[in-house]
């Protein structure tokens, strides 16, 4: 089944080309079936690009999606046009009186700042505890899953000597967790951080557990005990190039970045990399959604919360 979203959004002629499976507005009107309902909480700069990248995670499973996008009223955007949050995008008053299936916030390149000096954070707090009662389930992605731990747990983050910047090794902690399953002992997943959260902090709550870690990168994914929330600390949604604009990016500014781990062919940047965490991006998402959400949110959306 289809994802749902307007055929006038960018990302909806790249998916088309990418053989994901779309549907307009005007064709999804005439299915009589309960879709799921998606919004996402986009943090990114180059929003467009998230959203394409998310998109196909989301358009991969054989479940209809409807798929909202939302921004921060207290942050202004540089680098997407006013146009396009006008016309695809609502705000956390328009929606606060509804109910979502899941929700995603992604990171954001604000994790040198403390949470606090974030200039969106209180309204960005006004929406984790508005989670709670009108969202069945919600990922957190990369500073997103740092934000949420800090606000519903209280785990600070730390600052890494070095960043963490390159595809890595993990290995699953938890059997038959519902967001791995399928999943191989060991995957690759690409991550883009100068912060952590430490696996001691995060185990001192009974409600949370590590569901994969890498010796390397630290954590990657931590879930509550009832499949309502996920963080994942890392960029599984990224493109094969993704990490590649970024390393070339600090190069011209003259930041000092080591060459991204295990992601270059010979870690020589002459190479193009090669895409080698797209499958179980896909199953995360397809587990998220089918057995994290369809397989227990209400049929009736208003009963959620």
């Amino acid at each position: 089944m289809p994802i749902r979203i307007p055929q006038r959004l960018p990302a909806y002629n790249t998916l088309i080309k990418d053989d994901i499976f779309v549907i307009s507005d005007k064709q999804a009107e005439l299915q009589d079936i309960r879709p799921l309902k998606i919004i996402l909480l986009n943090l990114m700069p180059k929003k467009i690009e998230t959203e394409t990248q998310i998109l196909r995670l989301l358009g991969n499973t054989p479940i209809q999606v409807d798929v909202e996008f939302m921004h921060m009223s207290s942050h202004i955007s540089k680098n997407t046009p006013q146009h396009h949050l006008s016309t695809f995008y609502t705000s956390f008053e328009q929606v606060r009186e509804r109910k979502f299936d899941g929700l995603i916030i992604t990171g954001a390149p604000v994790e040198k700042l403390r949470f606090e000096e974030v200039n969106y954070w209180s309204e960005l707090c006004a929406i984790m505890e508005w989670s709670k009662t009108n969202v069945y389930s919600t990922m957190h992605v990369c500073w997103g899953a740092q934000a949420g731990l800090y606000y519903h747990f209280g785990v600070r983050k730390q600052t890494l000597a070095r960043k963490v910047f390159g595809v890595y090794k993990h290995r699953t902690a938890v059997k038959n967790a519902r967001l791995l399953r399928g999943f191989d002992g060991i995957y690759l997943a690409p991550h883009s951080r100068h912060t952590e959260s430490l696996s001691s902090d995060i185990q001192e709550h009974e409600d949370l557990r590590v569901l994969s870690i890498s010796d390397d990168a630290g954590i990657h994914i931590v879930g509550s005990r009832s499949g309502r929330q996920y963080f994942i600390f890392g960029h599984v949604e990224y493109d094969a190039g993704t990490l590649a604009s970024e390393y070339f990016r600090d190069i011209k500014n003259g930041d000092d970045i080591d060459v991204p781990y295990n992601y270059f062919p010979q870690d020589n940047p002459l190479y193009a990399p090669i895409h080698t965490w797209s499958g179980h991006a896909n199953l995360m998402y397809s587990n998220w959604l089918n057995y994290c959400i369809y397989q227990n949110t209400p049929f009736d959306i208003n009963e959620i919360g």
